[in-house]
């Protein structure tokens, strides 16, 4: 497998024109850097009237100067010399900034281009994994994943490619401009600035050691912002304040400690390399001044090296900074890359043909179902449904019920045994194509933060028109209170639909179901948690709703499901009454 940096480098792929194109106008700027400092030379000699840069100690760069910049000079007119040499730099300075500025534009580019791909990767990577990855991961860490990883990881533009790009072009130029002014003291410099970023070296180690705990911790935090949403209600139910307050202390604390033990060593880098660079430029301005005063270099050139070497830490500062900043980013690429790596279960193999629709009987044949190894949900379920009936399942919390129903959209698979509509098994059709023919009623409804209309008309019904929309409605006794909504179908729903109640809820999920126009529905325990009212509306529709159509239902108790066909019993992943006496068809349309 590749490794974590060259998987990476793979989103990068993409913009290598941008990164080019950026890395080429670095170089433009560094050099047009460059050339403004070394102007210091004939402007410092201008502007103290010395003549002529043929005197003694004069070097190869200020020779070229004087010939290159010729024309710009009256020998008779200093005066019109000096503010050509200024407009110059000036000049200098503005196209060095411009082309600074378009290959920042084209970084921002580049790096957001990468956080986006790699948070589209994993958002369809999600989309492949089955429920049971759901139920084992916290959403907390999911979101840290979708979120904050990315944006670790795309310094890898940001941060190291470009730094490496900028500084480095930078710092080529001002080693080149160097040698041109003294080759003595820029061999100092080279043997000094070396040392500087090897003994820092230690410190930039330890703080990549550090990130992975940064990452987790954060990870951590997200988790319990989501849960601290969600069980909002919960808390204040049943005086949870305390604790989460306490919980939410312990994860800060967490998250607090280790980005102090990272910044401890990161701030502890600048005062060690402003200290080294201090000793470092008082080395160089000793020995500069005695060549200075030994005849062998002339004094604005010194000036000049000055200030070149001041303006050489700051990249070779950045430089050293880039691998601890690359393993920032490898380290939120690892953990983006841990998700990608995880085998998709939710997916069919190529060229499955579609699910051909409903005709005669669904069969799960002795089927067992496992969520742990040695711990059995459903134990041999034998069971046939013919094509109109309406049956119950029946049993006590943890019996296996919702696991049963989640036998036919496939969310589960059998560990051993078969499921079969018409005789063929589910396996050999795409999944997709046979949720299709299924419309799916849970417990616990998703809302989403959207509108009645997209609620209801989602995902493969999302075009259905506003008339379809409101029948499935009525059939689902849901069209009267949505009217009296502030904006009626178009009301967003907010959070999760907590504008609505419980049973309203049930309500637009039963109507999103109906919208389908299902074969089969798949009702999991719709109404167990509903008042009395809202129940009987639920069950009224889902009477309405069972006309010519296939229904599993499942209820904690057999009496809130007199109009099914058969009620059957689960028991500690069994079927204890599995030949039930099948209900009269007149009791069911008789009930209220």
């Amino acid at each position: 497998m590749p490794s974590r940096a060259a998987r990476l480098l793979g989103f990068v792929r993409p913009y290598r024109t941008a990164v080019a194109a950026g890395a080429s106008l670095s170089l433009v700027a560094s050099v047009l850097d460059g050339l403004s400092f070394a102007l210091l030379i004939p402007f410092l000699r201008l502007l103290f009237g010395i003549d002529t840069p043929e005197a003694p100690g004069s070097g190869r760069l200020e020779r070229w100067l004087d010939h290159a910049l010729g024309g710009l000079f009256d020998p008779g007119d200093p005066a019109a010399a000096l503010r050509n040499l200024v407009l110059l730099i000036v000049s200098v300075v503005a196209v060095k900034n411009a082309a600074l500025y378009a290959a920042g534009l084209l970084r921002v580019r580049a790096q957001e281009g990468v956080a986006r791909d790699l948070r589209l990767a994993l958002h369809s990577h999600l989309q492949r994994l089955g429920l049971d990855f759901f139920t084992r991961t916290r959403g907390g860490q999911i979101a840290t994943r979708l979120t904050s990883d990315p944006d670790q990881a795309k310094l890898v533009i940001g941060q190291v490619l470009w730094s490496v790009a900028q500084s480095g072009t930078v710092v080529l130029v001002y080693v080149a401009l160097l040698f041109a002014i003294s080759a003595r003291l820029t061999l100092i410099t080279l043997v000094i600035a070396p040392a500087i970023a090897a003994l820092l070296h230690p410190l930039l180690t330890r703080v990549r050691v550090r990130l992975r705990d940064v990452a987790h911790e954060r990870g951590e935090l997200t988790a319990l912002a989501v849960e601290t949403a969600e069980a909002a209600r919960a808390v204040k139910a049943h005086g949870g304040a305390g604790a989460e307050q306490e919980r939410a202390a312990r994860t800060t604390r967490r998250y607090g400690d280790s980005i102090m033990r990272v910044e401890r060593l990161s701030l502890l880098a600048h005062p060690v390399s402003e200290t080294l660079g201090a000793a470092a430029v008082l080395a160089i301005v000793t020995t500069g001044s005695v060549t200075a005063l030994a005849g062998s270099l002339r004094p604005e050139a010194l000036i000049a090296f000055l200030a070149v070497t001041l303006r050489l830490l700051p990249p070779v500062k950045a430089l050293s900074h880039v691998p601890a900043l690359a393993e920032q980013a490898l380290v939120a690429a690892e953990r983006v890359f841990d998700l990608l790596d995880r085998a998709p279960t939710d997916v069919d193999p190529p060229g499955s043909p579609d699910f051909p629709g409903f005709q005669r009987e669904i069969e799960l044949r002795h089927a067992w179902v496992a969520h742990d190894p040695e711990r059995w949900v459903l134990r041999d379920i034998n069971l046939r449904i013919q094509r109109g009936e309406i049956v119950a399942i029946v049993g006590p919390s943890g019996a296996g019920k919702s696991t049963l129903l989640d036998l036919l959209p496939r969310f589960v698979e059998p560990a051993r045994g078969d499921v079969l509509i018409d005789g063929v098994s589910v396996r050999r059709y795409d999944r997709r194509s046979l949720r299709r023919a299924l419309g799916i009623v849970s417990q616990h409804t998703v809302l989403f933060h959207d509108s009645v209309m997209h609620n209801i008309a989602y995902g493969d019904r999302a075009g259905a028109s506003r008339e379809e929309v409101e029948a499935a409605a009525r059939a689902a006794n849901a069209h009267e209170f949505i009217l009296r909504l502030p904006q009626g179908y178009d009301t967003v729903l907010g959070e999760r639909g907590l504008r609505l109640s419980g049973g309203e809820r049930q309500r637009v999920a039963i109507a999103r179901a109906l919208l389908r126009d299902p074969e089969i529905l798949l009702l999991d325990e719709a109404t167990s948690s509903l008042d009395a009212e809202s129940e009987r509306l639920i069950h009224d529709a889902i009477r309405r709703l069972a006309g010519g159509r296939t229904v599993l239902v499942v209820a904690h108790r057999a009496s809130t499901v007199a109009y099914a066909d058969r009620v059957l019993r689960l028991e500690r992943g069994r079927l204890v009454e599995p030949d039930a006496a099948r209900a009269p068809r007149a009791a069911r349309e008789s009930v209220a």
